[in-house]
């Protein structure tokens, strides 16, 4: 973005070219000639991780302010789960039985994404981890109503290119695990959870207990499956333990179709315009 208070410097592009065209000799060569913002080794230095931190936070926060994007709703979900044509290639019967899942949040991201529309697509812009699975889903869905829809990738040993229905000007790809959960909730007016795995559970947990703590307002926080839930986690014996509360389980729902998610989304009351950056 320009900005005429400053148009009577030497901008940094301008700078950089001139550098690059100097002549060729040791002390050019010289790393330590380099500008330090076009460093790349400098850049990677430990002693620099806060400033990557910072590049990480700013960099997706800038894009999305000047794509307009205010509000989100955020679907996290397994990797592993396929789309139904493909169920049959599924390491286990379970994940077989889960592709309805697929489904579901692909039909889900599809009428949030309608009504997103209906008001110019700024509200309520899906955003996922931008991978296979569940994820994929999710930016398929927003694909199929036309709209745009997020992708926050994040870079892992084993990990694939972002899925083809994430809006590539709204793709994202992170070193940090804990800034990419921020950029998850900062703009979140509902999280909704499919089946997963570890990290699903990480995400659903993160979440949780921002929320529990009262770091984060209330959302609507949606668990799609009751039973697959109900199975994995028994919140009933942490309530029980005392470990939780009996009031922090009305802190989610549980819901299985995407219509009866959007109604609860619809039914919240908006929240009042405030910084993004929770917490600040």
């Amino acid at each position: 973005m320009n900005d005429d208070r400053h148009s009577r410097f030497r901008d940094a592009h301008t700078d950089l070219d001139t550098a690059e065209g100097v002549p060729d000799t040791p002390q050019t060569r010289a790393p330590a000639y380099r500008l330090a913002f076009a460093d790349e080794e400098f850049l990677l230095r430990d002693e620099l991780r806060p400033v990557r931190l910072q590049l990480e936070l700013l960099k997706p926060e800038m894009a999305m302010n000047e794509s307009g994007v205010e509000s989100t709703v955020v679907l996290f979900g397994g990797a592993r789960i396929p789309a139904p044509a493909h169920k049959d290639k599924a390491k286990t019967q379970t994940l077989a039985e889960l592709s309805r899942f697929y489904d579901e949040a692909r039909v889900f991201s599809r009428i949030v994404t309608e009504k997103s529309l209906e008001t110019g697509g700024r509200e309520l812009v899906v955003a996922t981890g931008g991978g296979p699975g569940v994820m994929e889903a999710g930016n398929r869905g927003a694909h199929d109503a036309g709209g745009r829809s997020i992708g926050l990738n994040i870079v892992l040993p084993h990990e694939q290119a972002p899925n083809e229905f994430v809006s590539p000007e709204l793709c994202f790809n992170f070193h940090y695990f804990a800034i990419r959960k921020m950029h998850f909730l900062m703009r979140a007016r509902a999280i909704c959870v499919f089946p997963g795995g570890f990290g699903t559970l990480d995400e659903m947990f993160e979440s949780l207990t921002l929320i529990q703590t009262g770091r984060m307002e209330r959302v609507p926080f949606l668990l799609f499956g009751r039973a697959f839930w109900e199975n994995i986690i028994n919140w009933e014996a942490l309530k029980d333990a005392g470990t939780i509360s009996p009031e922090d389980l009305d802190l989610f729902r549980y819901v299985d179709s995407a219509a009866e998610a959007l109604e609860i989304i619809e039914a919240w009351p908006k929240p009042e315009k405030r910084d993004h950056i929770p917490g600040r």
